[in-house]
């Protein structure tokens, strides 16, 4: 009698820990019982350039790549790569389309504005987007050792260091970077308010700027100069819209 009642405990038991077991299996993950209708998207692993594809390219041809990828940029639409299989796929060599001397600022993310991805451009950032001797040398590397088809100066709206450099703010280190932009400043013909909370005359020096850097770069390198002038490269300026996300290419 005592052997039946224990069999009967134990079959007891092991039945309310089978359905707990059941009812907690169905009730943690009832998502997962349901078929997403979202579009599996599959990244991109692009073939990064040889240098003969690089080559082959004119500059005119990269700039039109460029336009198009900050197209894709502003509708949202940039191309899901394969990060970790262009690494591998570029570690052995690089042969980068152009150099893009762009602000420090955090908000401009040069690569993406672009739709561009690893081993695609050389980046150079300094803060207001100027030229001094280690970034001239940087472009001559890309361009000359390198082959870089374009160079593109890139400032941007609301620029931190264009304003600091409008009020003349002296700080530090920061005095001197400053005037490397101040030129650009006092080449701007304005009779308004020339002060940084004047966002007309701001976007006056942003563009005045990056016409100075272009004309700095001109006129310290010899080796690009001679390369612009013989259609190797080309050399341009832009400015990015933090709120579009457009680059408007100056003329």
């Amino acid at each position: 009698m005592t052997r039946l009642f224990l069999l009967f405990i134990s079959m007891t038991l092991l039945s309310l820990t089978a359905c707990n077991n059941q009812s907690s299996t169905t009730d943690s993950s009832p998502e997962e019982a349901v078929p997403s209708n979202e579009p599996k998207i599959e990244p991109l692993v692009e073939e990064v350039l040889t240098k003969e594809q690089r080559d082959a390219m004119s500059p005119d041809e990269v700039l039109a790549l460029f336009e198009r990828g900050n197209m894709r940029f502003m509708n949202s639409d940039l191309t899901a790569r394969d990060h970790s299989a262009q690494v591998r796929k570029s570690a052995s060599g690089q042969f980068p389309k152009a150099v893009v001397l762009s602000c420090l600022d955090s908000r401009v993310p040069v690569e993406d504005v672009f739709d561009r991805g690893i081993g695609d451009i050389f980046v150079g950032r300094v803060a207001g987007n100027f030229v001094n001797e280690d970034l001239l040398g940087s472009m001559e590397f890309g361009c000359k050792v390198a082959g870089a088809k374009l160079i593109l100066v890139m400032g941007h709206e609301y620029c931190g260091a264009v304003k600091a450099a409008i009020d003349d703010v002296k700080l530090g280190n920061i005095t001197a970077m400053l005037s490397k932009i101040r030129p650009a400043v006092e080449k701007v013909e304005y009779e308004g308010d020339r002060s940084s909370t004047n966002e007309e005359f701001v976007h006056m020096v942003c563009e005045s700027n990056v016409k100075h850097t272009i004309e700095q770069i001109r006129t310290k390198s010899p080796i690009l100069k001679e390369m612009e002038d013989s259609g190797q490269i080309k050399i341009v300026g832009a400015v990015y819209d933090m709120e579009t996300g457009v680059v408007e290419y100056l003329d």
